[in-house]
């Protein structure tokens, strides 16, 4: 079972703040994160149940640093969409 530790933050970007104000959360966790329990999550935490979630998997891109071949690492990314008017805090886990 996951819990609040697996989601790494809230994504915050041009594109992200835009659905912000349409009721979209754009969350990113652990790969081993799953729909069911992020929605689990957000009931237990947050007092909120998400009407939708979506998710990819984001994987990890392949980098050169100093000569030397390294990888990003993957992580899973979620768009929460909330019920009218519901709000979270922001995530400081």
């Amino acid at each position: 079972m996951a819990d609040i530790t697996d989601i790494k933050s809230i994504i915050y970007t041009e594109k992200t703040i835009e659905l912000q104000e349409n009721g979209v959360i754009v969350v990113q966790t652990s790969t081993r994160m799953t729909k069911n329990s992020l929605k689990e999550v957000f009931r237990e935490y947050f007092g909120v149940n998400p009407l939708k979630v979506n998710s990819l998997r984001q994987e990890g891109k392949a980098k050169r640093f100093r000569g030397i071949m390294g990888r990003r690492p993957s992580f899973k990314k979620f768009y929460v969409t909330l019920p009218e008017g519901a709000e979270i805090a922001n995530l400081s886990a």
